[in-house]
């Protein structure tokens, strides 16, 4: 009896059902998130525009000007991922790497752009991709009010690692604007399906 006991009340076991009870682990995205392989991500998001990295005097010249999803998508081939925030663990010390480091299979496969999407703001995009020296490889976006995530519905609430209104960790293979791969993971911290490796070998 005390050996079931401390079973259940092991470090982490209490740390998994804290966890779960925050929605970090065992995320249910996928019962109802509205993006899938097959969806039309324009028409997913209607009217969404992302902002590209870029320096503040950039956005002043160019009268803070914003990207639409068709421009981006609309007749390419594109690699595109998802994470919870710039300057964050996993996402730079693994998540941009695992595309950085591979940028070249990627064109060799006829990927016309690889493309980094967070909730923040360009300039802090461009700060980050600057610091991680994957510009010259990587397109960096901002989704900086969370419309692209709100409006796929892969948006997720990450206040309890005081992020606030983020998305989730994912990844897509999008050709032509249509979905062809799609990788979610179970919870943002993770870093099992989104990775570069994985999506590359999706195309």
């Amino acid at each position: 009896m005390a050996s079931a006991i401390l079973k259940r009340t092991s470090p982490s076991c209490l740390l998994k059902s804290m966890a779960d009870s925050l929605g970090i682990i065992r995320g249910s995205w996928r019962s109802y998130a509205k993006v899938a392989v097959g969806t039309d991500i324009v028409s997913a998001a209607p009217g969404v525009s992302l902002q590209k990295s870029r320096t503040w005097d950039e956005g002043v010249s160019s009268k803070f000007s914003t990207t639409p999803l068709k421009d981006i998508f609309k007749g390419k081939k594109v690699v595109i991922f998802g994470l919870p925030g710039a300057y964050t663990g996993v996402c730079s010390q693994q998540h941009v790497p695992s595309y950085k480091n591979i940028i070249d299979k990627f064109k060799a496969k006829g990927i016309d752009s690889v493309i980094c999407v967070a909730v923040n703001d360009p300039y802090t995009m461009n700060a980050w991709a600057e610091k991680l020296q994957a510009k010259d490889a990587i397109e960096f976006y901002g989704d900086f009010d969370g419309s692209l995530h709100k409006s796929l519905e892969l948006n997720k609430d990450l206040s309890v690692a005081l992020l606030g209104h983020r998305s989730e960790r994912w990844s897509a293979y999008v050709e032509d604007g249509m979905v062809k791969a799609l990788n979610v993971e179970e919870a943002p911290s993770d870093f099992k399906v989104s990775g570069g490796e994985v999506i590359l070998g999706q195309i």
